[in-house]
């Protein structure tokens, strides 16, 4: 089996104005080096897989196994060279054919066609890319939980279109960040674990394998498969594209799980509420004073972009005939970015979680802006056995609209204003969403 250990990490184009992903596990995963090697893993496991079989000599899994040394061959080249078929799988089985030599050169990519290694190579690559990105999930997790039980009673204004609403608890809303989190993690890893290899011949019928001598030529995917690590194919996917569907559905909803943490706290570590602050914050280049909440910033700039590189993808089900023009080479860029942009939100989440700084004293102090008004719905529910509901609800929206402090109003006199006492079952709520796992 191939092993799946991440390749060294090395500069990948396009990092000085990615800064979100930059230097990420997803960035060393996803680079042009990641692919080769995941293009070479392919093809050599699909000569392991028909030695094992019978239909090649044994041999040749070793030669091609051993030729297959991501070292020994040029990216810059392979990437020119790809322009003349319009992919890279063509150039690069000229190379490893001379790179195995005249014995067992004849062997390399027996049977298979370009998208049955480039395919398999992405699925590869999201393999490789998701373990990091589900560690980070998890780390994430865990530093939202421990917020959540720490302020499980930490009243904040709630706010509903933009405007306070009634009190809420931060624990509440930490448990919502990791609900979401929980949500993602989930998805990803029945999508990781579902990721198939992909291998069909020229039109998707194998036919290939079977005038190479194959007796059984529908046992050669499973096979295939197990080299890799990858979940066997019911059917060749060449234009049956949901396993690539499946995976930008679950990444870019992870890219906004995790956007929803990163939204809120850009609100909430505003100056002028500052309820929440980043452990550690980025500088200004004009200006001393700042702390920009960057970690926040990058992860909310990822989820704005996820959904439309999802698009592609899914725009790619689109795909004609038993192999497509254009619809599969439309998903190679926007896969990429997208697991590197739901990777790199991966790691910020983490780091933003584990740093968060809450201060229960400015929102104690927001709390009271309102002078008890924020409480007017359990006041209106209070009075409405005295006064009707009519009456009630009218008396609270007349002493709004004139600015009147609830706490000095005398058709209130003793009643209790505390938005502390006030935010329902959020403590109920808050338990029940830490119980799950």
């Amino acid at each position: 089996m191939t092993s799946a250990a991440s390749p060294t990490p090395s500069p990948s184009p396009g990092e000085l104005l990615a800064p979100g992903w930059a230097g990420s596990p997803a960035a060393a995963t996803t680079g042009d080096p990641a692919y080769l090697r995941a293009m070479l893993d392919a093809e050599a496991a699909l000569t392991r897989a028909q030695a094992a079989l019978g239909l090649v000599p044994a041999g040749a899994a070793g030669a091609v196994t051993g030729a297959a040394d991501t070292a020994r061959f040029d990216l810059a080249s392979l990437a020119a060279r790809a322009r003349g078929g319009g992919n890279p799988v063509i150039p690069l089985v000229a190379d490893l054919t001379a790179a195995v030599g005249p014995e067992f050169g004849p062997y390399v990519h027996r049977g298979a066609t370009s998208q049955d290694i480039l395919d398999t190579a992405a699925m590869l690559v999201a393999h490789r890319t998701l373990g990091p990105v589900l560690a980070d999930l998890d780390r994430t997790a865990r530093a939202l939980a421990r917020l959540a039980a720490a302020h499980r009673d930490t009243a904040l204004p709630g706010r509903t279109l933009t405007q306070h609403a009634v009190p809420t608890t931060f624990g509440l809303k930490a448990a919502g960040w990791r609900s979401l989190v929980l949500d993602a993690r989930d998805r990803l890893t029945a999508v990781r674990e579902a990721l198939p290899a992909q291998l069909g011949g020229a039109a998707g019928t194998l036919a290939a394998f079977g005038a190479y001598g194959a007796a059984d030529p529908v046992a050669l995917p499973a096979a295939y498969a197990r080299e890799l690590g990858l979940t066997a194919p019911g059917l060749p996917w060449h234009t049956l594209r949901t396993p690539v569907a499946d995976l930008a559905g679950a990444l870019a909803f992870t890219a906004g799980a995790l956007g929803k943490l990163g939204v809120d706290v850009l609100t909430l570590s505003r100056t002028e509420i500052a309820e929440v602050a980043e452990g550690g914050g980025g500088g200004s280049s004009a200006m001393p004073h700042k702390s920009n909440p960057v970690r926040s910033t990058l992860i909310v700039a990822a989820a704005r972009r996820a959904p439309q590189l999802a698009a592609v993808l899914y725009g790619s089900l689109v795909a004609e005939d038993e192999r497509p023009a254009g619809a599969w080479h439309a998903e190679w860029e926007p896969l990429r970015e997208l697991l590197r942009l739901t990777g790199g939100a991966a790691r910020d989440a983490a780091e933003l979680a584990a740093g968060l700084r809450v201060r229960p004293d400015a929102m104690r102090e927001h709390l009271a802006l309102t002078r008890g008004a924020i409480v007017s719905e359990r006041l209106s529910a209070e009075l409405a056995g005295t006064l009707g509901r009519a009456a009630a609800k009218e008396l609270l929206t007349r002493l709004a609209a004139e600015g009147r402090p609830l706490d000095e109003a005398p058709e209130l006199s003793g009643a209790d204003l505390d938005p502390a006492h006030y935010t329902g079952s959020a403590g109920a709520l808050t338990d029940r969403a830490l119980e799950r796992p």
